[in-house]
């Protein structure tokens, strides 16, 4: 499994697992696609400066929600000229990515609160 966040041409950033598409062999190969399985887009609802008494800390309020969701398929394929960037997605990303989406739970989230969809990024 490859959880990559890509950034799509219309602005959208979606996590799933990403798998190329790939036609030819050799050096005659090319990637026309990609094959992104379970896709959710992430929605950042707001951006605020917390003040503490020591530490000052940008808070995000992140979200996942279903990317195509009025298909059946779990795998939807899209064209390589639809993609401007294909990264690794943040920890927290990925860590709520696998937990809600795929179902793993992961015991590196200890300590952040699960049962909302909220991430913090210093």
């Amino acid at each position: 499994m490859t959880v990559k966040l890509a950034v799509l041409k219309s602005g959208e950033d979606i996590v799933a697992d990403i798998k190329e598409m790939i036609v030819g062999e050799g050096d005659d190969a090319r990637v026309v696609g990609y094959v992104l399985t379970k896709p959710c887009g992430i929605s950042l609802d707001s951006k605020s400066l917390e003040v503490d008494e020591e530490i000052d800390r940008d808070t995000y309020q992140l979200r996942l929600f279903p990317w195509c969701p009025l298909t059946k398929s779990e795998k939807i394929p899209i064209t390589a000229d639809w993609v401007v960037t294909i990264v690794d997605p943040i920890d927290k990303i990925k860590q709520m990515y696998e937990k809600e989406v795929l179902g793993n739970g992961t015991s590196e989230s200890s300590g952040s609160n699960e049962s909302t969809d909220s991430s913090e990024s210093t």
